[in-house]
């Protein structure tokens, strides 16, 4: 790294300068505090004895050489800021840390791996114009171990698990949720002290790059949801680190998030680079495929809130970030979850936008799981929001999400936000997915969802696989693994953003929950039927060209999946009179049916 570069906010590779590298001589430790006093290092190495360090040239970098450590050993900096405090803090650049409540660095090789994953890196995209279904899931809580007291596999135990989970259900990538170190097991990962430290959790660096290689080698994608808004208020952290607000805004008005974390202050050259020496290292050194940036919206207008304007440094700060790892990392997916209206997102940054691949949707899901929470009687009144969202999707390259944040809080899992009683969630839920699945835009679903789970997420407790013992679950799931399935296999399922691909055939039914959707490939064409009111539609009707015949793929009120209809009922029809030629069916409650048109 060149200094200057630092200062000037254009480095993505800090990690390499600052923090602790072993050398010839033994491990240097670098460390920016440009308003700290003095500044000395503790650790194992020394016995905890304080160690002066030297600031280089008056340029706040303070570092020392020649240390007898090794790896593996813990250490910390103390500041001394200019208003007489001694202040102990981790290294804003380690690359390991101690298990919470422990607060210390800890010495790492970052070159200890050699990766197997080459055909995976060689050939992987960011899957414009591919399948890309994403499997979100909170490492801790997936599965656990029922014999230990946290019960957390390791990132190798836990490798094989997901490999034979998600392959079987037939999702294309896993996105987890952030695995930077973090003091309180309740942010989820939200709310870090170590940005370039994997959280000792699930084990070692070496054993995160070991469970990403295993993927690879598997043909699984791993996407990494990453924090760049904030961090921690930890005193151990970032926080006055250098007894000054150094990573974040001395103002509380905009400093502190709704949240009660600080946020970065990206006028701040230096912060910039930290950032994108982060979003950098984990794509170099841990070959995620991606990046889920969380709350840019936060970044886009001062505390997300539009009335208060834009908030033109962090939105530089996105651009130059996401332009220069594009440059570095060509087919990695760099994925906003933005709530505002902001234009742009996805566009290049060379057109003056953003430089994201993929924006959430998060219109799209708020408008769906309302419309499926209204009661049935009343849904025809709300008829639009299921169609409002083809109006605005072309604007951005959306991607549809189900995720974690819709599944606490009191919101209910997905499966009880479907209105009425018990026996009506799972056919309402069945239906919704396939809607999913037919609206265009890359798909994402929190894990629990895909079997049905009733219980809220909670952090502390593991899926409630168990459940999978009642056939009405047991068939859900196999219901969800099969559209996987249907999405993987069908090419018009993944050209999401032309617009000869989206087709409404029927959306305009007065007093009826009647849909219809075409979606139309270079071979193939799609069609389905969705009556998402609480009456049967008896006698529904699609015309058809002149040659054209219908394959049915799927009925998500079959009884295999714990539905009502029989695989060998004729529900459908084709009618040729009159040089009309006629699809008509019946169209069960609560069901959607998928169709090939062959021509």
């Amino acid at each position: 790294m060149k200094l200057q570069d630092f200062y000037e906010g254009k480095s993505f590779d800090a990690y390499e300068y600052f923090g602790a590298h072993k050398e010839s001589n033994g491990f240097t430790f670098r460390t920016y505090a440009p308003r700290a006093k003095h500044v000395t290092i503790i650790g194992e190495f020394n016995n905890w004895q304080e160690e002066a360090m030297s600031q280089e040239f008056q340029s706040g970098v303070f570092s020392i050489s020649g240390v007898s450590a090794d790896y593996g050993m813990m250490y910390k900096y103390c500041i001394y800021t200019e208003d007489g405090r001694r202040d102990e803090h981790c290294d804003p650049y380690g690359f390991f840390m101690e298990l919470r409540p422990g607060t210390c660095s800890i010495t790492t090789d970052l070159n200890s791996y050699s990766f197997n994953d080459e055909e995976w890196m060689k050939n992987r995209s960011v899957n414009y114009d591919k399948p890309l279904n994403i499997y979100e899931l909170h490492l801790g809580s997936w599965k656990k171990k029922t014999d230990e007291e946290e019960g957390w596999y390791s990132y190798s135990e836990i490798a094989d698990l997901i490999i034979d989970y998600v392959r079987e259900d037939g999702y294309t990538h896993i996105e987890i949720m952030p695995l930077s170190e973090h003091p309180c097991d309740e942010s989820w990962g939200y709310q870090n002290t170590g940005f370039f430290a994997p959280t000792a959790r699930y084990g070692t660096p070496d054993q995160l790059k070991e469970m990403i290689d295993k993927l690879h080698q598997s043909g699984i994608g791993v996407i990494l949801d990453f924090v760049p808004v904030h961090f921690a208020i930890d005193a151990y952290g970032l926080r006055n680190y250098d007894g000054t607000c150094l990573y974040e805004y001395p103002s509380t008005d905009v400093g502190t998030s709704e949240w009660g974390s600080y946020n970065f202050i990206y006028s701040r050259r230096e912060v910039r680079c930290f950032m994108q020496s982060a979003a950098n290292y984990w794509l170099k050194e841990f070959h995620f495929d991606g990046l889920r940036m969380d709350a840019v919206s936060r970044l886009i207008y001062w505390q997300g809130d539009e009335k208060r304007g834009e908030n033109g440094q962090s939105i530089e700060f996105l651009k130059v970030m996401n332009s220069g790892l594009k440059s570095i990392h060509p087919t990695a997916m760099l994925i906003a979850e933005d709530s505002s209206a902001y234009e742009g997102v996805t566009r290049p940054v060379e057109l003056n936008g953003l430089g994201f691949d993929y924006k959430w949707d998060l219109g799209w899901m708020h408008d769906t799981l309302e419309y499926f929470q209204t009661a049935p009687e009343y849904r025809a009144r709300d008829y639009h929001k299921l169609t409002f969202s083809m109006l605005y999707f072309y604007s951005e390259k959306y991607l549809l999400a189900l995720s974690h944040d819709e599944v606490v809080h009191g919101k209910a899992t997905i499966m009880q936000k479907m209105s009425g009683y018990y026996e009506d969630k799972f056919p309402q839920a069945r239906a919704m997915y396939l809607y999913m699945i037919m609206h265009p835009g890359k798909k994402l679903n929190f894990m629990g969802n895909e079997i049905g789970q009733l219980r809220e997420w909670n952090e502390k407790r593991e899926q409630d696989w168990d459940i999978l013992q009642y056939p009405v679950h047991d068939c859900y799931h196999q219901y969800t693994l099969n559209l996987n399935q249907i999405y993987k296999y069908y090419e018009p399922l993944h050209d999401d953003y032309s617009l000869h691909n989206f087709k409404w055939i029927d959306c305009e039914q007065n007093d009826k929950c009647i849909y219809t959707i075409a979606r139309t490939g270079v071979k193939q064409t799609l069609l389905a039927v969705f009556n998402f009111g609480n009456e049967d539609c008896e006698n529904y009707y699609i015309t058809l060209k002149e040659g054209q015949e219908v394959k049915l793929i799927l009925h998500s009120n079959w009884e295999r999946y714990s539905g009502t209809v029989s695989e060998t009922e004729e529900f459908y029809k084709i009618n040729d009179e009159d040089d009309i030629i006629e699809l008509s069916m019946e169209v069960a409650k609560f069901s959607g049916i998928l169709f090939e048109i062959i021509d």
